[in-house]
């Protein structure tokens, strides 16, 4: 995506508790004069905040043109990630744009090669082995997170359905009080005139 330079650009991540995630980025930024994004942006640097759904920062640290963040979740819903770019150039000068490239990795515990070669090839099955377990966690604990909040809409939509009929029946009885009440009223108007 792209921003201003000094532009803070915000996402939000649905994530499950207890959850690693991993984010990878790089910054480019607009050079005038060759009309086309840098490969690198030196000097650069981007400011990184992870807020969680109770507003609480998680993360908020300084990295720079390029590098990796993570942060393990410990309240399940939406974390937002902001990304800033340190730019310490004047506001009238800091109208260059930047393109971020941003890479976000829910949930996933890689595999180290370098570890696996190193070791025999029963250290290699069993190593992926444990890999195969904690992606099996990891798949368990989203379905789980996934329940809880169809459990969630799913009361919301009851409530949202019983308000809906009990409204329904009180303009109901209002409609027909209304009614009775013209009626009378009318019959009342037509004897008091003598019409009937």
């Amino acid at each position: 995506f792209h921003s201003g330079e000094r532009e803070e650009k915000c996402i939000i991540e649905d994530v499950p508790s207890d959850t690693l995630v991993i984010g990878n980025y790089k910054v480019q930024r607009w050079d005038i004069h060759k009309q086309e994004f840098l490969e690198s942006a030196p000097g650069l640097g981007m400011f990184v905040t992870v807020t969680t759904p109770s507003a609480e920062v998680l993360l908020s640290k300084l990295y720079g043109p390029q590098g990796t963040f993570s942060f393990t979740s410990y309240l399940s819903g939406e974390h937002v990630i902001c990304l800033q770019s340190n730019s310490t150039r004047f506001v009238a000068f800091a109208g260059s744009k930047l393109r971020i490239h941003l890479d976000i990795r829910v949930g996933e515990h890689f595999l180290d090669e370098s570890v696996v070669q190193a070791k025999g090839k029963v250290n290699e099955v069993n190593f992926k082995l444990e890999h195969l377990i904690k992606q099996i966690h990891h798949i368990s604990k989203e379905q789980n997170y996934e329940r809880e909040r169809e459990e969630k809409f799913r009361k919301t939509s009851e409530e949202t359905n019983s308000n809906i009929l009990w409204w329904a029946i009180v303009q109901t009885l209002i409609l027909i009080s209304v009614g009775i009440w013209q009626i009378k009223s009318l019959r009342d108007f037509f004897i008091s005139k003598k019409l009937v």
